[in-house]
């Protein structure tokens, strides 16, 4: 499930192994917290430290996990064939795991400390994104391209207010996500149906304090799952932010426009049938990513509603969806960071791209001049658009040119008051204004 080109940290997270190693920490965790109750002799601990303390530091071994995966062929339980092994490796000590626990109690705290990591690593992709984002705002506050909506062209803006943009999106997604790790940074260890029959409360706040988590104020059997839920939303809400920057730059790599496209590497190949292509596939590549990871959240809002104190319908999904969302989300984000990094931009093209419409981004003005002067904003609307439509259907003339021969305009405007009407620096006085708000 796990993507090939992957960060290795993340990749080792999720791997068997690395489970594994979180439910043994749960395991001697829990132990250590009976023995300072007084329930579980001491050196029985030091023992269980001691026959696993190369698990622990060192890590599970492939050979370890299929040890594991055969007892499972019998029992059919996977707690259950991983504690067989751990009495198997540990010798009589072993009978004092899982004391007064349920399997939920270990899966749901291993899986909020593996969640934790996860999100601790995304957060660092992040800064690194915004690292990059900054950088090339500031690069480009001054480079000036059109603006479109609608995909039509409409005012000049700057290609560093794009950057800005996304720099405080981003940084929102950051909120996000450290609400999220706040949310999910909570494990249980409180017995079958949450009422701490058999352990103690003071077992849970050890563990818990142990692993970097809280414990839950309150549970059934498992973490609700509304945690699970926030957390996916995030990865949800992030994994869009990437795909609106993403279309973007495809929209900019378009042969059409062409103002700026992916760096292409010597020796890179666009297609295998045309030696001249140069397409943007990296961009192509996380926004399908983007509704991968969109696609977890709908199963995750599904698992919080679960049978009475708990059913395991959530089980299986969330076997997939955890590890395989984090994993893309890192990949995505340092996808899009070496793309951004490297991004080629062609000031030229967009200066190009600016006067296709020969003049005609500046008909707001000139609508807010004349209004200015008394026309009402409908007759002033009406003289304005059809001068505008006279150049869009003549190829040869500019908006200039017709704005500054027509008697019905002038008769209202010096010629003084039309040339600031076509000052391009008018659009973008307030610039450094925005930046100022965004970067400080």
């Amino acid at each position: 499930m796990i993507p090939r080109y992957t960060r290795p940290v993340m990749a080792k997270l999720w791997s068997p192994e690395e489970k594994l190693r979180a439910w043994l920490m749960v395991e001697v965790l829990a132990c250590e917290a009976w023995a300072k109750l007084g329930r579980i002799p001491q050196e029985a601990v030091e023992k269980i430290r001691e026959k696993t303390k190369h698990l622990l530091e060192e890590g599970f071994r492939p050979e370890d996990v299929a040890q594991v995966e055969e007892i499972e062929k019998e029992t059919r339980h996977d707690v259950i064939a991983f504690l067989t092994y751990l009495e198997r490796l540990i010798g009589p000590e072993g009978r004092y795991l899982h004391l007064g626990m349920t399997s939920s109690d270990m899966l749901d705290t291993a899986m909020a400390w593996l969640m934790k990591r996860a999100m601790e690593i995304i957060l660092e992709d992040v800064d690194d994104l915004l690292e990059v984002l900054k950088r090339r705002a500031f690069e480009h506050k001054d480079t000036v391209m059109i603006g479109r909506t609608h995909g039509i062209h409409a005012e000049p803006i700057t290609f560093g207010l794009k950057f800005a943009l996304w720099f405080e999106e981003m940084r929102r997604n950051k909120r996000r996500l450290e609400a999220a790790l706040e949310t999910i940074s909570y494990g249980k260890i409180s017995g079958a149906v949450g009422t701490f029959a058999h352990v103690e409360p003071e077992v849970e706040a050890y563990v818990c304090e142990k692993m970097g988590l809280k414990p839950a104020p309150v549970s059934n059997q498992v973490i609700q799952r509304d945690r699970y839920a926030e957390y996916m939303a995030a990865l949800a809400v992030l994994a869009g932010t990437v795909e609106k920057i993403a279309t973007e730059i495809r929209h900019l790599q378009r042969t059409e426009v062409l103002e700026a496209e992916e760096y292409f590497h010597k020796g890179q190949k666009g297609s295998s049938a045309m030696p001249h292509k140069r397409n943007p596939i990296l961009s192509e590549n996380l926004c399908g990513l983007a509704r991968l990871v969109r696609g977890y959240l709908f199963p995750a809002l599904e698992n919080d509603a679960l049978w009475h104190e708990r059913d395991i319908s959530h089980s299986s999904v969330e076997r997939v969806i955890v590890p395989d969302a984090t994993t893309a989300a890192d990949f995505m984000l340092r996808r899009l960071t070496g793309m951004l990094d490297k991004l080629v931009v062609y000031p030229e093209r967009m200066e190009k791209n600016l006067n296709l419409l020969r003049g005609l981004i500046y008909s707001q003005p000139l609508l807010l001049a004349l209004t200015e002067k008394g026309l009402p904003r409908q007759e002033a609307y009406v003289l304005v658009q059809r001068r505008a439509m006279e150049v869009w259907e003549d190829p040869q003339k500019t908006f200039r040119e017709v704005v500054f021969s027509d008697p019905d305009i002038t008769k209202h405007l010096s010629r003084e008051e039309l040339e600031k009407i076509f000052d391009l620096k008018h659009y973008l006085r307030h610039v450094d204004t925005i930046f100022r708000r965004v970067f400080g």
